[in-house]
């Protein structure tokens, strides 16, 4: 079976440039989206997955810095890298401060940006090896991810996808506010009115799954998130 390629979200509005690059990552086993625009950038990231942004700062309709933002509320994990012709210390000092994984100023080598995002990728796979694997245990019940199973007294329960994400990220945030905004925008992609209501019906499932331990319980934080309580 052949490997999967990993993926590249590249925003990119000088057409040279964006058109070298892709096509250079591309020769090297890359799956490559070029966008020329920052709000085509975002959008693009909203409908796809992406193992590693590069972002040009200075874009039409939204900059580099604007599109991080919005990439780190949605995924806070996601590699991210500017490429920019803005070599001013304040300017790399925010795209550092935005969360970016190295800014890269213009003119770069190729080369040397592609073992970057080597090393990147392989830093990031050896991080989650281990949270792709974990398991939870939380009060009575064992919780199997990978799986989707939720076991409790001998019975298993298999969750729905959406049902398993939710639950996976209340685990990882057990006891601490889970915001809601985070929620929405990994799991449903946005923060929207209808998507939030969507939420709420997964959240009443997920605490009908859990009422056989009653030390366990999913607490909403008005207006803020939830809290997936274990009182000892």
């Amino acid at each position: 079976m052949e490997a999967t390629k990993p993926k590249i979200l590249l925003c990119e509005d000088d057409t040279n440039l964006g058109m070298v690059l892709k096509n250079y990552l591309e020769l090297n086993d890359y799956d490559v989206t070029l966008e020329r625009d920052g709000r085509l950038g975002l959008a693009a990231f909203q409908r796809e997955k992406f193992d590693i942004c590069l972002l040009d700062v200075m874009m039409p309709n939204m900059d580099g810095f604007t599109v991080a933002e919005e990439i780190r509320d949605i995924n806070p994990d996601v590699p991210l890298f500017f490429l920019s012709a803005k070599t001013m210390k304040d300017d790399i000092i925010q795209g550092y401060k935005l969360g970016a994984d190295d800014y890269i100023t213009k003119p770069f080598d190729s080369e040397v940006l592609l073992h970057k995002i080597k090393a990147i990728l392989k830093r990031n796979e050896e991080m989650h090896k281990d949270e792709v694997n974990a398991e939870f245990d939380l009060g009575a019940y064992h919780f199997n991810p990978r799986l989707r199973e939720l076991t409790v007294n001998g019975k298993t329960q298999t969750l729905s996808p959406k049902e398993n994400e939710l639950l996976k990220m209340l685990a990882e945030y057990k006891n601490d506010l889970l915001p809601r905004e985070a929620a929405l925008k990994k799991i449903w992609g946005s923060d929207t009115y209808f998507n939030g209501r969507s939420m709420d019906v997964y959240i009443a499932k997920l605490r009908k799954y859990l009422k056989e331990d009653a030390k366990l319980e999913i607490v909403n934080i008005h207006g803020n998130g939830f809290r997936l309580v274990e009182t000892l």
